[in-house]
């Protein structure tokens, strides 16, 4: 018997059986968890290989989403989720002739803003990425993490919003853990100074997004595990997605053509022979290649492992509080897993350890592929691989419902409202005078006791020229300068039959809509302007 086994059966143990709880009745506390360029299936939920034994139980004892989204980058999908509204509507993305991403409008303030008049308070640990600072938008601490290319030695880390000092490899610092010890010591806050009042905790870590790094006896963990390749793995994740998801389908092929969404030449000379920029079948890969390769993927299983294990840390003290019951514990990616090949930071040594702090590697498009199975694209894209997002969803008091999967769409822009109704509240419809548009999101609790539809027009994305709109099964879709696809997702969700040119009337509506919405925030934004 395995320590994970038993590790699991453990959390298992603690997510059952903590009887000092509020009763249902209370405004849940809420535990929001989100990872950083993960791939669909890299849990081991939602039929991934990497260790995530405490994430895996939170699904054994909750839920887990199989149609939920993200807007397929990093920034966007953080004001979305905290907002309540798509990142265009509130400047944080570009759209076609009205500007780029810049500061929100007055009136789109931030969850915690929302729920500190019921009561709540709030904290942050992690990566920040929109604009302003944690204690200005509501939050009552926050340790922001802002230096995106170190894990060992970050340059940029605030305690509320305090500059700290940059860390050496003495401190014996990786950004994982530390991002956890700073979640629980604001847990432990405010057991200690406010037992009475609800809290939100926002939990965001920067792994397992650029550069691969992670303390070398995790990565030990993985060093023979990637040995078959990427077509494998994808065979592998593909048979037990179907079991454990029932995803309708077939596995979407490699797309040879495919690479990073960005041209960066000289960091693919500086990472020597064995990178790889393309989707490639693996056994036209050099021995040299493959070699390189399977160390990347090593890696980046190392970091979710770790993102787990500190996850389980972050739980035992929702446990050690009373507080586990009424907790409402939200996890997912803020996008599918990347295909961006880049060197930044301090540079990468090759002759440095593969995951350490002189290494700067990514994990490029095979694995990304691997990342996403058993969708195409990456991060960025909006097709399936760049948006879809395991999400798992955990509450005693309120989801008597174990282990069971929920079908219906979901967005980020959905998190918010649910979370304000779930603390007693109403989205606001003035805010100093100004008006509060309604929020596209609606509340997800609906589905939480039984897999119901969630009623709603439509879902729409733009990012960097990347569009596509769903509107019940249909999914519309394009790449940058592309012509649009069609699919039905009901028979087909890893997009591999395009229905474009048999049902043309399809596609006129559906860009009809996708038109309408995106010259309505346009016009919106000017408004504002």
């Amino acid at each position: 018997m395995s320590w994970r086994f038993v590790l699991a059966q453990l959390v298992l143990i603690l997510l059952c059986g903590d009887s000092r709880t509020l009763s249902a009745a209370s405004p849940p506390n809420v535990l929001l968890i989100l990872a950083d360029d993960m791939g669909f299936s890299d849990l081991g939920c939602y039929g991934g290989e990497i260790a995530t034994p405490n994430l895996d139980a939170l699904a054994a004892q909750g839920l887990r989403y199989t149609q939920f989204y993200n807007t397929a980058r990093c920034w966007p999908t953080r004001a979305s989720i905290l907002s309540g509204y798509y990142a265009q509507q509130v400047g944080r993305d570009a759209l076609p002739h009205a500007g780029n991403r810049g500061t929100r409008p007055s009136w789109a303030r931030l969850l915690p803003d929302l729920l500190r008049p019921l009561g709540y308070r709030s904290y942050h640990s992690g990566k920040w990425h929109i604009d302003g600072n944690p204690l200005g938008t509501g939050f009552d601490h926050s340790y922001r993490y802002e230096d995106y290319d170190r894990n060992f030695t970050p340059k940029a880390h605030f305690l509320d919003d305090k500059q700290l000092p940059t860390k050496t490899l003495d401190d014996n610092y990786y950004s994982t853990t530390a991002i956890a010890d700073y979640a629980i010591s604001f847990l432990q806050g405010h057991q200690q100074h406010h037992p009475d009042q609800p809290f939100f905790e926002y939990l965001a870590f920067v792994v397992p997004h650029f550069p691969l790094q992670a303390p070398a006896e995790d990565i030990a963990l993985y060093r023979t595990r990637y040995g078959q390749g990427w077509d494998a793995l994808r065979n592998e994740r593909w048979a037990a997605v179907q079991e454990k998801l029932l995803i309708p389908g077939e596995l979407s092929p490699l797309e040879p053509e495919i690479g990073p969404p960005y041209d960066f030449p000289n960091a693919i000379a500086n990472l020597g022979q064995g990178e790889v920029n393309r989707e490639l079948s693996w056994n036209s890969l050099s021995p040299a290649q493959q070699r390189f390769q399977v160390r990347k993927m090593a890696i980046h299983a190392a970091m979710v492992d770790r993102m787990d294990r500190e996850i389980g840390r972050v739980i035992a003290q929702l446990h050690e509080m009373g507080a586990l019951e009424n907790t409402l514990i939200l996890f997912l990616s803020d996008n599918g897993a990347s295909a961006e090949i880049m060197v930044r930071g301090d540079g990468h040594d090759p002759q440095a350890l593969a995951g350490s702090a002189n290494s700067f590697l990514c994990l490029g498009p095979g694995w990304s592929r691997a990342s996403n199975t058993p969708f195409r694209r990456h991060k960025t894209w909006v097709h399936e691989g760049g948006i879809a997002t395991p999400l798992v969803v955990h509450w005693p008091a309120g989801i008597k419902s174990h282990g069971e999967l929920r079908h219906t769409p979901g967005h980020l822009i959905d998190l918010a409202p649910t979370i304000v109704e779930l603390a007693g509240g109403v989205w606001p419809e003035r805010f100093q005078g100004l008006t509060v548009p309604p929020t596209p999101g609606r509340n997800l609790a609906n589905s939480f006791a039984s897999d119901q539809t969630i009623e709603r027009d439509c879902l729409w994305w733009l990012h960097e020229g990347n569009r596509a709109l769903r509107m019940g099964d249909w999914k519309l879709v394009a790449a940058k300068g592309e012509p649009w696809e069609l699919y039905n997702l009901a028979i087909d969700r890893p997009e591999n039959n395009n229905l474009a040119a048999e049902k043309p009337e399809k596609v006129q509506l559906l860009q009809s809509q996708w038109n309408e919405m995106t010259n309505e925030f346009e016009n919106s934004f000017r408004r504002k302007k």
